[in-house]
């Protein structure tokens, strides 16, 4: 299976370090050139974004990540695989990777998008649906509220195809693809989750978080901003309260047991 690994020229550190540990585990994977948020011209970026969306006015460094996944799924679409994982590169995998990126054999028919890491605190829970056992102590289970992080998924072909079709983003790709309180799309493509995950952000800091820290001015603009987002966070509710209520869905630990 094609693994694509999303990294900045300006950090050959952090490329030298996950060749090490694709090949650890038996694995190889294709360099696509991240976007950066310092060369990077907003007037550019703004022919793809809208102004302002369910987030608010995302920062420039969360823009550059989503068009340097786009960049990975164009990629992608163009070997005429069935599937393919997207990678950031400061993610650590777990040694089950070895088995789950090297080939398709255990993807269940109908499923399109595959979240494979954990992104939060070692105790977060996630509210999913029915498992489906892929064998070797895993399983998948669709996302019935927000997880966000990008850093590692797992696209059908069909799923990228479609993703490329968007010319006006207005959440960043972590929402775009694992928070339906935002997004439509996560909804129609029914993502899921790898129980337990195989992947996880390392401590590094990211790239991005200093465009992230200098949006964070308190004022006005910046409240109401949060207002909104208050409101997307909680629309799904009832829903999500009435699934679990009615024995369809579960609050799972999505960290592996060695997190």
């Amino acid at each position: 299976m094609p693994i694509y690994l999303i990294n900045l020229d300006r950090r050959p550190d952090r490329l030298a370090t996950m060749t090490d540990r694709l090949v650890s585990l038996g694995l190889t994977a294709t360099r696509i050139a991240a976007l950066d948020a310092q060369t990077v011209s907003d007037d550019w970026l703004s022919k793809t974004f809208a102004g302002s969306g369910p987030l608010g006015e995302l920062p420039k460094g969360d823009r550059c990540c989503s068009l340097s996944h786009r960049q990975a799924w164009a990629a992608f679409v163009a070997t005429g695989a069935p599937f393919a994982v997207m990678l950031e590169d400061d993610i650590v995998l777990e040694p089950a990777a070895a088995r789950l990126l090297a080939d398709t054999d255990w993807i269940p028919p109908g499923i399109d998008v595959v979240k494979l890491e954990h992104f939060g605190p070692a105790h977060q829970r996630v509210l999913v649906g029915g498992a489906r056992s892929v064998g070797s102590g895993h399983s998948l289970a669709p996302i019935l509220s927000r997880h966000t992080g990008a850093g590692a998924y797992l696209l059908s072909r069909a799923a990228a195809a479609k993703l490329l079709t968007i010319e006006r983003w207005t959440v960043p790709v972590d929402h775009l693809l694992f928070n339906p309180n935002v997004s439509p799309l996560a909804a129609q493509l029914t993502p899921f989750q790898m129980l337990p995950a195989i992947a996880r952000q390392s401590a590094d800091p990211s790239d991005i978080r200093p465009w992230r820290l200098a949006d964070r001015t308190l004022d006005y603009k910046r409240a109401r901003r949060e207002i909104v987002r208050a409101y997307y966070e909680c629309r799904l509710l009832p829903r999500q309260v009435a699934a679990v209520l009615a024995g369809h869905a579960r609050l799972a630990r999505v960290a592996a047991p060695t997190s």
